[in-house]
């Protein structure tokens, strides 16, 4: 794979829980050997922390033993992420939409090297820039709404070619469907996230993603 190839990171569907651990436990095992994972997002339904602490401890072995970081998302949550991550024996944690304040807070108490992710940025500017000056470990421009509904694929496209020419943060810039992937590949984004539609139901089409990928970093 080219040096200059963004590397993968995967985004569970919403709502993960322990119905769907086993389920989860085998997508997520048969799409890291498929492909160069460099993490996953877990989008967890909220619960009390410790059921969530003991459902990261059940899913992130699978990720971790292919040597991918793995990222604790919590939609609704109202306790501490940090708590769940750590914990839980996660490598960081993802939040949506977090104000300045938040996520500086989340950086203070994410220790031992931890990762802090953040996305929700695709209408201003203004607050991807604020974010990025919190070190946060990384960006993330499109993705599945909570509802279900997926962003303008030129407006993802456009915020992480933006973002990537620029600074120095790495960012995920992530493919809802298929075809999506070569184009942000071609932005400079570090990372091509994979929504659960790409990867969930169907590990083969990792591979697919993986020749897209080494296809545009031999473009650049």
């Amino acid at each position: 794979m080219s040096e200059d190839a963004p590397r993968l990171a995967l985004l569970t569907p919403y709502g993960i829980d322990d119905a769907q651990a086993e389920k989860t436990i085998d997508a997520l095992r048969a799409a890291c050997a498929a492909g160069d994972v460099a993490a996953v997002i877990l989008r967890l339904a909220p619960s009390d922390e410790r059921y969530l602490v003991s459902l990261v401890k059940r899913l992130a072995p699978p990720v971790q033993e292919h040597g991918a970081a793995v990222v604790v998302c919590i939609p609704g949550f109202q306790g501490d992420p940090v708590g769940v991550a750590a914990r839980g024996g996660a490598d960081g944690v993802h939040v949506d939409k977090a104000d300045e304040t938040e996520l500086r807070d989340l950086r203070g108490r994410l220790r031992d090297g931890r990762i802090l992710g953040c996305g929700g940025f695709l209408e201003s500017k203004h607050a991807a820039m604020a974010a990025g000056e919190t070190q946060a470990d990384y960006l993330m421009f499109g993705g599945l709404y909570p509802d279900g509904v997926a962003p303008d694929r030129e407006l993802v496209r456009e915020r992480a070619a933006w973002w990537a020419e620029i600074f120095e943060t790495p960012c995920i810039a992530v493919a809802v469907e298929a075809v999506e992937v070569e184009a942000l590949a071609k932005t400079g984004a570090e990372f091509v996230g994979l929504e659960g539609s790409l990867w969930f139901d169907a590990p083969d089409d990792v591979a697919a993603a993986m020749e897209a990928l080494t296809a545009a970093g031999a473009a650049r």
